[in-house]
C-alpha cells in the first residue's frame, strides 16, 4: 500500500518550524468521489474506489474527495495567521465540518474564486455559519477576490449577497457578508488578500472560458490551477523553469486516469505539462473516481522516479507545512 502522505514540499524538511501551511479540503471533480452512480446502479463487481470512499472515516480515507478547494493558512512575521481559501463549492459546508474541526482553522479572513461555476462557488450562501452572528448584519464582511465575470454570473446567482440596499418596506434577513473585489485576469495585475500577494494565471477551461489560476508565496513559490484545459503561453512563462522561474511546488488539475476530456487536464495532459513546467514538486487534484489515491501513487512514485519530478495525488485534509 503507497505511503498516506505524498512527500514535503522542498523546504519543509529543511525549514521544520515553517508555520503556514496548505490545507487540502477537497481534491475532488465537481460530481465528487465517491461518485452517485456508483452507489444507486453498482456495477459487478463494485467500483473499488466509490465503496471504500463510503467504508472509512474522513482521516483514513483518501478516496472521499469534495470539491477541489485550498485553505492557506499563511503565518505572518509577526506570528499572526490568516486564513484564506480558494473557492467555496457546493462541499464547502462539509470541509468545514471535516477539516477546519481536524485542523483547528478558527475562521476565514479571505475568499478567493478561480471561477463561477457551482463546484467553486455554491457555498457562498454557507459563509455566513462561519462568520460571527448579527441579527442585522452588523459585522465587517469577509474580502472575496474574483475576476469581473465572476462578480456578473454571481450577482445573478446570489442578488441577495450583491445587492446591499433594501427596498422600501423590505425585511432585514441575515446573509453572508461580503466585500467583493475585483481583480484582473492579468498576471500583471497582483493583489494580495490578507496580506498575501497573488499573482492571477489566465489558463482555459475549455477553449471558450478564461479561468484563474494563481501564484503566491515569496519564500516558497506555489502555482495553484484547478480548472484548466490548456496554459495560455504568457502564463507558461510566469510558472516554468526555462521562464520566469522554477516553482516549489505545482497544484494541478487531472480529472480523469487516462484519455482527454475538452474542459480538464486528465493525468496524460497533467504529467505532460509537469515535463514542461519542470517544478520541483506536483501534487494532483480535481480527480474523478478513476483514480485510486493508493494504486496510482504507485504508479506515479515510479513515474517521478524516471522523470526526476516528484508527482503525487493529494487528498482531502492533507496539511502540507511550507514557509510562504
Amino acid at each position: 500500500m503507497a505511503n498516506h502522505h505524498p512527500p514535503s514540499p522542498p523546504d519543509a524538511d529543511a525549514d521544520a518550524d515553517a508555520r503556514s501551511a496548505l490545507i487540502f479540503l477537497g481534491t475532488g471533480c465537481s460530481s465528487m468521489v465517491p461518485n452517485m452512480m456508483c452507489l444507486i446502479q453498482p456495477a459487478d463487481p463494485p467500483c473499488s474506489v466509490c465503496f471504500q470512499a463510503l467504508s472509512l472515516p474522513p482521516e483514513r480515507n483518501p478516496n472521499y474527495r469534495c470539491n477541489t478547494s485550498l485553505l492557506i493558512d499563511y503565518c505572518q512575521s509577526d506570528g499572526n495567521h490568516n486564513y484564506i481559501i480558494i473557492d467555496v463549492g457546493k462541499t464547502f459546508r462539509e470541509t468545514v465540518l471535516r477539516w477546519f474541526t481536524f485542523h483547528k482553522i478558527p475562521r476565514i479572513d479571505s475568499i478567493i474564486l478561480t471561477h463561477e461555476h457551482a463546484d467553486a462557488v455554491l457555498g457562498l450562501d454557507d459563509i455566513r455559519a462561519v462568520q460571527p452572528f448579527s441579527p442585522t448584519n452588523d459585522i465587517d464582511p469577509t474580502p472575496i477576490y474574483l475576476s469581473r465575470h465572476s462578480m456578473e454570473s454571481i450577482a445573478t446567482k446570489f442578488p441577495y449577497l450583491v445587492n446591499k440596499k433594501l427596498k422600501e418596506g423590505q425585511e432585514i434577513r441575515r446573509v453572508a457578508q461580503m466585500d467583493w473585489k475585483i481583480i484582473d485576469d492579468d498576471h500583471r495585475q497582483p493583489f494580495f488578500a490578507s496580506g498575501l500577494k497573488f499573482i492571477p494565471l489566465p489558463v482555459m477551461h475549455g477553449e471558450d472560458y478564461v479561468c484563474l489560476g494563481f501564484l503566491f508565496g515569496e519564500k516558497t513559490r506555489v502555482a495553484y490551477i484547478s480548472d484548466v484545459s490548456r496554459i495560455p503561453a504568457n502564463t507558461e512563462y510566469v510558472i516554468s523553469k526555462c521562464g520566469a522561474g522554477q516553482l516549489d511546488l505545482l497544484i494541478l488539475d487531472a480529472l480523469y486516469k487516462t484519455g482527454s476530456h475538452n474542459v480538464h487536464f486528465c493525468l496524460p495532459q497533467a504529467l505532460e505539462a509537469v515535463k514542461k513546467l519542470c517544478p520541483k514538486q506536483t501534487l494532483l487534484i480535481g480527480m474523478t473516481h478513476e483514480l485510486d489515491y493508493y494504486k496510482d501513487n504507485e504508479f506515479l512514485k515510479e513515474w517521478s522516479e524516471r522523470e526526476g519530478i516528484p508527482v503525487q495525488l493529494a487528498r482531502d485534509g492533507l496539511r502540507v507545512p511550507i514557509n510562504l
